[in-house]
């Protein structure tokens, strides 16, 4: 029963991955986000029910327009395979208490601010106050069947704006360069739903994983590969990274301790 279960929870995440899709395409077009059909962006053709279906429909299309035979982005698919699978693994982790729907909704928007910051490169404010709000609460609620209320540790409610701090005081020494305000804003929430050691864990793991990721657009510039529109000399969004980060540490728990016996 369990697994059905957690199927459920997988189909909704993905359903719910095609809507941040949209939340993302729609976001400061001035169309709305929770009306209005779905058109092909290349011939304005109206979707059909069949042609919005997640995963499916991608597959089923073959990842084509049936209007004018355009490419599809493959970020519809992928972005539904992520969402579900996130779903699936909180679903796993938290079990099916009351606090369950406030990580589904957190991860969502998290999920939503990396897509917008990868390709915009600015996290938007409504976004990152909305996780930031969940979070604390999820902070004062505890993690049984039934919520009731429960008063954090003080380090716990101060590990939030420690690293919005630290990531405010990069911003403002490199006036911007370097980070931008909306990854302290980011910081903060993230520090309220890992703990201290876990979100300092989480942001170790972004900077890794930001490093790896510069050592391989220089891989691909040493061997010529300029058709992916990203050079060394390109913005960098770094809110992909701390979300990944997160991620990680959510999932595995991994301290630092753990990294360096892997590493050994």
């Amino acid at each position: 029963m369990i697994f059905i279960n957690l199927f459920i929870f997988f189909i909704l995440g993905t359903i719910i991955g095609s809507y941040i899709n949209v939340v993302v395409l729609r976001y400061k077009t001035g169309r709305s986000s929770v009306s209005g059909r779905s058109q092909c962006f290349s011939c304005s053709k109206t979707l059909n029910w069949y042609e919005l279906i997640p995963i499916f429909s991608f597959l089923f299309l073959k990842g084509k327009c049936l209007g004018c035979d355009s490419k599809i982005s493959p970020q519809y698919i992928i972005v539904e395979l992520i969402t579900g699978f996130i779903y699936l693994g909180i679903t796993w982790k938290i079990g099916f208490s009351a606090i369950l729907p406030l990580y589904l909704f957190a991860a969502s928007v998290l999920i939503a601010i990396s897509i917008y910051d990868f390709k915009h490169k600015i996290i938007p404010n409504i976004m990152v106050f909305v996780f930031d709000l969940l979070v604390l609460i999820i902070l004062f609620v505890s993690h049984g069947f039934s919520a009731s209320f429960l008063m954090p540790g003080l380090l716990d409610l101060l590990v939030g704006p420690i690293l919005f701090c630290f990531f405010g005081l990069l911003w403002l020494v490199s006036s911007g360069k370097w980070m931008g305000l909306g990854d302290a804003k980011l910081a903060l929430g993230v520090g309220w739903l890992l703990g201290f050691s876990g979100g300092i864990m989480a942001i170790m793991l972004a900077f890794w994983i930001g490093a790896v990721w510069g050592l391989a657009i220089i891989g691909l510039q040493s061997l010529k590969v300029s058709n992916l529109g990203i050079s060394i000399k390109s913005e960098i969004p770094f809110a992909p990274f701390i979300i990944l980060g997160l991620f990680l540490q959510f999932f595995t728990g991994w301290n630092l301790l753990t990294i360096i016996n892997i590493l050994s």
